[in-house]
């Protein structure tokens, strides 16, 4: 069973960039479809970005592309979100999520298994 660890987050003023990291232990030989979700206050969690177990394609929502970008770090087991752009809609806690989809990533949360615990990123005007 793998476990998910989030950090990176924090306050940024719209415009300005974040860097999240999502590191993986335990099962890390496999290799995981791995996905960044959001949920905001009174919302529903929603997909951001994914990236796929083999091929390494990449997947976002509309409201990111062009903004974000999700790559892996193999030698440290890590998948990174790189957000650019920030607006202050962006404000959400982001998880990390992982799963054994051969193919394209799933952009549901119930296609995933594993998920860390959320990290809190806040866009202020």
């Amino acid at each position: 069973q793998v476990q998910l660890d989030e950090s990176g987050g924090g306050l940024v003023q719209a415009g300005g960039s974040l860097r999240l990291s999502c590191a993986a232990s335990g099962g890390t030989s496999i290799r995981y479809a791995m996905g960044w979700f959001r949920q905001a206050p009174g919302k529903e969690r929603e997909f951001v970005a994914a990236i796929s177990r083999f091929d390494g394609s990449t997947y976002y929502s509309d409201s990111v592309k062009d903004r974000f970008a999700i790559f892996r770090d193999n030698a440290k087991a890590t998948v990174l979100l790189q957000m650019n752009s920030l607006k202050p809609e962006d404000t959400a806690v982001y998880y990390c999520a992982a799963d054994l989809t051969i193919g394209a990533p799933k952009s549901r949360p119930d296609g995933y298994v594993y998920w860390g615990q959320g990290t809190q990123v806040t866009v202020s005007t």
